[in-house]
């Protein structure tokens, strides 16, 4: 009988030193079980969580196709790119070579009796020809063909000198360059709220429905 009591006394004082978590180094079982007050303990401000409205709820659910662009040349797509970082929106990008216009020109005519004369010239060897525009410091001279290179230009003029028409010159009226759109094909509307109305320059050219063009391919890799 001495030994029972003795043994339950034992069971009873390492059962009270278990529950007081003395021992959970040791066994590696917490007193806590699973309770785990800790993780209460480090919540801040619990009390400012809040369900979500109805609105936002069905906003969620929202998904549509946005674009933004076209984005003319690299460092507009890196500010856009910067912009979208910073709102946690990772767009595909889809990006287009644009060509560059080149005309066929005449020199600076600034006297008006000359002028006159290349005109009179141009009618007579019905050759089509208009004013000079964009390029102020090269003005007033006449254009003679618009072309997609340089090159092509080039051709333009030995083809014309050969024909006896001198004076005319290469002028680049637009260089070419990259054009970029960005899209997002499947915001939800609390982000396409947002990305509307963004006040970011680099977002500056706005976001809209994505065109027939975008959704398609966008439909396509969001699927895969």
């Amino acid at each position: 009988m001495r030994v029972l009591v003795l043994v339950l006394l034992a069971v009873n004082a390492l059962f009270f030193t278990w529950s007081r978590g003395w021992l959970d180094a040791v066994t590696g079982v917490p007193a806590e079980g699973g309770r785990e007050p800790q993780r209460a303990a480090a919540q801040q401000h619990p009390e400012r969580i809040q369900p979500l409205a109805a609105s936002a709820v069905a906003a969620l659910a929202q998904r549509a196709c946005l674009e933004l662009g076209p984005l003319d040349g690299d460092a507009a797509l890196a500010a856009a790119l910067a912009a979208l970082k910073t709102a946690g929106v990772e767009p595909q990008v889809r990006s287009s070579e644009q060509a560059g216009v080149w005309v066929v020109a005449t020199i600076k005519l600034s006297d008006p009796e000359f002028r006159a004369r290349k005109e009179a010239t141009y009618k007579q060897l019905r050759l089509n020809y208009e004013p000079l525009e964009g390029l102020p410091a090269e003005q007033p001279a006449f254009v003679l063909s618009r072309h997609v290179s340089q090159a092509e230009a080039t051709a333009e003029i030995a083809a014309l000198d050969k024909r006896g028409l001198k004076g005319l010159r290469v002028l680049a009226l637009k260089a070419p360059q990259t054009r970029h759109t960005l899209v997002v094909p499947q915001a939800d509307g609390l982000l396409a709220g947002r990305l509307k109305a963004s006040k970011d320059p680099g977002l500056a050219a706005g976001f809209k429905a994505c065109s027939a063009a975008s959704a398609l391919p966008a439909a396509s890799a969001a699927s895969n």
